[in-house]
């Protein structure tokens, strides 16, 4: 019997979503300070070389440690986990090119939307668009000096970002049941690895191939790439992907507060009150998808004939 297959007893059912926000928090911090020190990168190799180099490094360790079984999935395990790793390449290039425009707390405020979308509209209620109305004066606060003129290209592509943010949880959740384990997440690298790779030799030139280039690239990886996707991997695994959604809320605080302290990026008081009201928009509507949820269960358990 597989880990997957295994019956788990209560006691670790009770406790494994405290866990599974554990790993989500720790993933999150990890990637913001990677984030933060791929764009000291930037001069160097440029966005889509930055891509390459996280997603290479990535997919080598993540095969190395997974080492995936690659018999017995279907057609359709093998559309998931390639469209997966599409997804993953496409939200990073479109992630960096934001990055390198605009400031990394404002880029994360504006890509956590797609999450917050997808929870709002896994919710299925009506009064759930409230919250998206929030989050919107958010955004518009946002762009209102409270991090410098915003670049409406970058602003642009972080709202790519966030729509494929969308898009990467929902196809992380179905690999992570199509696949043991780190499988699917170290196919999916790969794949996301093989498709950007030769456009960041291209852009970048020789630089990239520069040791320290290499070793920094590295260390980008294990922070942007390799442990938050592992530990969101797994979370996926115990969290609906609704509120796991919510929990990407932190990010715009985590980003800020990274950029402050490392890129020496600047604000206005008027950014707090933006990331607040995304912030606030994101915890009304995971309260709003688990009271969904709940009353789903309670509408199934009334139509089921008693034993």
């Amino acid at each position: 019997m597989t880990a997957a297959s295994a019956p788990r007893s209560p006691a670790r059912d009770a406790g494994a979503p405290f866990g599974a926000v554990g790993l989500v928090a720790i993933g999150l911090i990890c990637q913001e300070v990677g984030a933060s020190f791929a764009v000291l990168l930037f001069p160097a190799v440029g966005p889509i070389g930055m891509v390459a180099l996280r997603l290479a490094f990535s997919a080598v360790v993540l095969l190395a440690i997974a080492r995936p079984r690659l018999r017995g999935h279907s057609r359709s395990d093998w559309l998931t986990v390639i469209a997966f790793g599409v997804a993953l390449a496409l939200m990073n290039a479109l992630f960096y090119e934001a990055l390198a425009r605009v400031s990394l707390g404002a880029t994360i405020t504006i890509e956590v939307l797609g999450p917050l979308v997808l929870s709002i509209v896994l919710s299925r209620r009506a009064s759930s668009w409230l919250w998206a109305v929030l989050a919107f004066a958010g955004v518009v606060i946002l762009s209102q000096g409270s991090f410098g003129d915003l670049d409406p290209v970058g602003v642009a592509f972080a709202f790519g970002a966030a729509a494929l943010w969308a898009a990467y949880i929902l196809l992380s959740a179905r690999t992570g049941a199509r696949f043991a384990r780190l499988d699917g997440l170290a196919v999916a690298m790969t794949v996301g690895a093989i498709i950007t790779v030769p456009f960041g030799i291209t852009s970048a030139g020789p630089a990239i191939f520069q040791p320290n280039i290499l070793l920094l690239g590295a260390a980008v990886a294990l922070l942007s790439s390799t442990i938050p996707y592992t530990l969101e991997l797994v979370a996926l695994r115990r969290l609906p992907s609704a509120t796991f959604s919510i929990l990407m809320s932190l990010s715009p605080a985590i980003a800020t507060t990274a950029g402050f302290l490392i890129l020496g990026q600047t604000f206005t008081w008027v950014a707090f009150v933006a990331i607040g009201l995304v912030i606030t928009a994101s915890i009304g509507a995971v309260l709003s998808a688990s009271r969904t949820a709940q009353a789903g269960q309670t509408d199934a358990g009334l139509g089921e004939p008693l034993s």
